[in-house]
């Protein structure tokens, strides 16, 4: 059986009623599945570029090299944790609960999850965590 695809107009016409419905499950599924995909192919090319990397002589250029090479490490560091957010959501899909919020148990939102797939928060949660964060920084 094969799953019927759905556009992002068709996705946010949907009733509130039919939130998180297989229908919606499939689509963002697919929408992980191809950013992780996307996501997997950059850092696996980032990787290529690091190892080929040749070492140079000038210290002027080694100098040069070692601030590209760490900027490409924190590069590599930042999308790896995109790509454990990527599984995650994947596993929550997985398991019937993605698309929930995890403080409050309420519906994330279609418009949030479309812009922010991985989200784990609805954004009250998000804004409240936001502002307990600024507060922590501010002590």
């Amino acid at each position: 059986m094969t799953e019927r695809r759905i556009t992002e107009a068709q996705l946010l016409a949907q009733p509130e009623a039919d939130y998180m419905n297989d229908l919606q499950q499939a689509y963002f599924r697919e929408l992980l599945l191809a950013q992780r995909a996307e996501l997997q192919e950059r850092i696996d090319g980032e990787f290529e570029v690091l190892r080929e990397q040749e070492p140079h002589s000038d210290p002027a250029d080694i100098g040069s090299a070692e601030e590209q090479r760490q900027w490409q490490l924190r590069l590599l560091e930042r999308e790896k944790k995109l790509l454990d957010k990527i599984d995650e959501a994947l596993e929550l899909l997985a398991r019937g609960e993605y698309g929930w919020c995890r403080e409050t148990s309420e519906a994330i939102g279609l418009r949030r999850l479309l812009l922010r797939p991985t989200a784990t928060l609805c954004i009250e949660a998000k804004e409240r965590q936001e502002l307990r964060e600024r507060h922590q920084r501010a002590i």
